[in-house]
Formats: C-alpha cells, structure tokens, sequence
C-alpha cells in the first residue's frame, strides 16, 4: 500500500470542539473551583479559589489528586491527618465532591455573554459542535439538560469517563468528539478551551486551537466583576492568562467564544493555503 503523505487538507473548518464551563457557560469557571473548596473543607482542609484553579481542565479525581501534591495543600492535609494524601483519600474527597457538584452545577452553569450567538453564527456556515469536559458523565448529565433550557445543544457531549483511555491532556475526548460529528480530516477541526490541559488535548489530537484569556479559569473573575475594569484593566488582567495558553502552544488567544467567528474565517484561509495545525 503507499500512502500520500504530501496530501493537505484545504477544505472549510467542519468541527469545533468547546470545552463548557469557562468557555460556553460559567464565565469564571467557579462551579468546578468553588465546589472543590467545600469538598475540601468538608475534611477540615482550607484552599482557596486560586488553588482550586491550578490544576484545572484535568479529570476531576486527576485535579483533587493534584491539589493533594500541591506542597502547601500537602502540608495542611499532614498537619491534620499526620499522613500524605493517599489515593483512598483522594477517592474519598471525590466521592464527597461528586455529589456538591451535580447539585451546584446549574448555580454556576449562565452561558457566556455572546456564546450563544457565536455557536449560532458557526452553525450557519455548516460547522458541527462538539463538546467535552473534565466533569464525569453524571455531572454532564444534569449540565446538558440546564444548558439546553438556555438554548446550548451540541451534537455530542463527552465526559471525561466516557473514554478508557482517560481525560487531558490526552487527545482522546477531543478525537472522540471528531469521530461522532464525522469530521473528514483532524485539520478541519478546532479545539477551543480556557485551561492549558485543554489546549494540550487539542494539540495531541492535531487541531487547530484557540485559548480564552477573559472567560474561563486563568483569569477567574465573574462576568459582574470583568464588565466593571476599565478597559485598561482589564488588559492587565488577560495578559497572563494570554501567555499562558501561548506558551502551551495555542494557534489563536481570544478573550471570549464571542470572537470566534473570525477567528474560524483566518484558519479557513491558511488551511485554503495549505497550511496545517
């Protein structure tokens, strides 16, 4: 058999991938961070948001492990239980977050000023929508039916226990959402996403990704509270998180979904060009 390693996909963009809270709804990714908090202190550990936030776009038995190494986490965990956090301690603050989550989930879960309308704008131009998050299948379960009474309906939705293989950075969530929209070509599909696991996830599976600096995790602040820095703030604050996800490699940073649309428009044209990811 010989294969064609000189072909070069240079058709439209046919899928886009969103990650969901940060990037679709929950402008400041506080459902997963703040119910980590309680999880947390329900053992008599304190850790703030900002802790909480570290890790994040993990699976979220991955993040509670991760927060567990954390070496001022770690040394609180060994002051009250004299012990390392153990993998049976990290099951058991999993198995008391998981329901705070799937209760709390619709407090947190607004979509994202211009979200909406950016989804709307893509599926105009024929593109599919995939999905998928470091929450567990019974989270996203009761995420789905709260987003789509405010309009949100992907073609697919994948949890991070979906797949064997497991969650981000791996690709296979993202490769997963490729394979149920029957995108033709990995190049034809785009990765979008606030947190640099889920960056890593697009570029393992050799899409084309775009990292939000304002909504989402890295910049952490409620919709309230970004609408009321002056303009000059605001770009202060955005600029580490830009950083951040350009560092991990991210083709475009945006500072919401609204702004997508033409950001779709420039790939099309380098893919016309016989660009790549």
């Amino acid at each position: 058999m010989i294969y064609n390693y000189a072909r070069r996909y240079t058709g439209p963009i046919d899928t886009v991938v969103f990650d969901w809270a940060g990037t679709i709804v929950d402008f400041g990714s506080f459902a997963p961070t703040q119910v980590l908090v309680d999880a947390f202190a329900g053992f008599g550990i304190g850790i703030t948001l900002a802790e909480a936030r570290g890790p994040m776009g993990l699976a979220k038995w991955d993040h509670i492990h991760a927060l567990g190494q954390v070496p001022a986490i770690a040394a609180r965990w060994r002051a009250k239980y004299g012990r390392d956090m153990g993998r049976g301690d990290v099951d058991a603050v999993y198995e008391a977050f998981m329901p705070l989550q799937v209760a709390k989930v619709g407090q947190y879960s607004a979509p994202i000023p211009g979200a909406l309308e950016a989804v709307a704008a893509l599926r105009v131009r024929g593109i599919r929508i995939g999905s998928c998050s470091g929450y567990p299948r019974v989270v996203m379960n009761e995420l789905i039916k709260i987003a789509a009474e405010s309009g949100y309906t992907p073609d697919c939705v994948i949890a991070t226990d979906d797949l064997k293989p497991g969650g981000r950075p791996g690709p296979w969530m993202a490769l997963a959402c490729m394979i149920e929209t029957g995108s033709r070509d990995v190049a034809a599909c785009v990765k979008v996403d606030d947190t640099v696991p889920g960056i890593e996830e697009g570029l393992a599976a050799g899409m084309w990704t775009v990292g939000l600096s304002a909504s989402g995790n890295e910049a952490g602040l409620s919709w309230d509270e970004w609408t009321a820095l002056s303009p000059e703030a605001q770009a202060a604050r955005c600029r580490p998180a830009e950083d951040k996800l350009r560092r991990a490699g991210s083709h475009y940073v945006i500072r919401t979904v609204a702004e997508l649309p033409a950001v779709i428009a420039e790939i099309e044209a380098r893919l016309a060009r016989g660009e790549r990811p």
